[in-house]
């Protein structure tokens, strides 16, 4: 009897333990109504910048959900693109392109026979072929496009390190260049690397690397799953995807990954997350060119080597690690970076705020696509 009593008080004390240690989870594991300016990780220059938005707080969800009649969760997309491209407008109102880059658009035809606008980027002396970025825009493969101010300053900014710089203008889901869902978006991208890969001597190029930040980490991804399944992975030299969305694991039934709870409405909201993805390729769907993260071992050996960042304070943070696990596991030559104290994206978008980290992503891939 004593020591049914004994274990039964133990059993207690480690269950009080277990509460007490909840308490001091990262974020809102923690606290589930923390907000952002609240959480003593983020980097003060941040939640600064998005005060003026009132973006400092907690995201709100979307005013749809992934059950509402599809032409409202239309009217909501097109609704927000400018929104998010006013915020971006006015944080690079007074970015200049550098002096040492000269840039040209050219147009070709997709393999599902539409026209897609190529933007380069590239160094005004090249005195050698150089390395080439294909850069993939974010915005959930639902919105945003690749003449955005934010977009067209990263690409600039790349080129002037000695790159030649690549923006695809792919179909959306929704917004200006909807109503395209998967797989109209990764065609394009497929179809831009097949150019610059069959053009690459004329252009002056040495490498190719894919690269992209959220829904253009999801299909630089994809791109890469999906050359190789179609035998030209040849055609990729490497991947740099930051902060990917690639997980559908949105819907409150399916967060497993811790980050989507601890970092929900910082800056994202996993609810919006959902939204997107379900207009995407539907909110159950599990195929790897759509989502990445359901790719197979067998998918991922023999992909080229791979970078994959992701921000401490983003929802989206487990998937971009759980992924890098998964080429570990295919043995796939790829390493993860970290940035601690920042939002998704942040690298991309708070270039005023953080020029540093600015300037030492852009200087990562410079040296990743030199190093290949």
């Amino acid at each position: 009897m004593k020591k049914i009593i004994l274990l039964f008080v133990v059993f207690v004390l480690s269950c009080k333990s277990e509460i007490k240690n909840n308490t001091n989870l990262p974020g809102r594991l923690g606290d589930k109504d923390l907000e952002l300016k609240d959480d003593p990780r983020v980097d003060p220059r941040i939640t600064n910048a998005l005060k003026q938005f009132e973006l400092d707080g907690y995201a709100p969800g979307p005013p749809v959900g992934i059950n509402s009649n599809s032409s409202d969760i239309m009217d909501f997309l097109n609704e927000a693109e400018p929104q998010y491209q006013g915020i971006f407008a006015d944080w690079f109102k007074d970015e200049v392109s550098p002096d040492n880059v000269e840039t040209y658009k050219t147009d070709i035809t997709g393999v599902d026979g539409n026209i897609i606008s190529l933007t380069i980027s590239k160094p005004i002396e090249m005195e050698s072929e150089i390395p080439a970025i294909l850069h993939i825009h974010g915005g959930g493969m639902t919105i945003l496009t690749a003449e955005d101010p934010n977009y067209v300053v990263w690409r600039n900014n790349l080129a002037s390190k000695g790159l030649f710089v690549v923006g695809v203008e792919f179909r959306n889901v929704g917004g200006k260049l909807g109503d395209h869902p998967f797989p109209a978006g990764l065609n394009d991208c497929l179809s831009a690397l097949d150019w610059l890969y069959k053009n690459k001597k004329d252009l002056g190029v040495s490498k190719i690397v894919i690269s992209g930040e959220s829904g253009g980490g999801n299909l630089s991804l994809a791109t890469a799953l999906k050359a190789k399944d179609n035998g030209k992975i040849e055609q990729i030299d490497g991947v740099f995807a930051q902060c990917p969305y690639i997980s559908n694991k949105y819907g409150a039934s399916k967060n497993e990954l811790p980050s989507l709870i601890e970092n929900d409405g910082y800056f994202l909201n996993v609810e919006m997350m959902d939204v997107m993805a379900s207009m995407y390729d539907g909110a159950e769907s599990k195929n790897p060119y759509a989502w990445p993260l359901y790719a197979n071992q067998t998918l991922l050996t023999g992909l080229p080597p791979h970078v994959i960042t992701v921000n401490e304070l983003d929802p989206l943070r487990d998937e971009g690690i759980e992924y890098y696990r998964m080429l570990l596991k295919a043995e796939v030559d790829v390493r993860a970076i970290t940035l601690n104290g920042t939002v998704h994206a942040a690298e991309g978008i708070f270039k005023k705020f953080m020029p540093e980290l600015y300037e030492s992503v852009t200087n990562q891939i410079k040296e990743f696509a030199y190093s290949l």
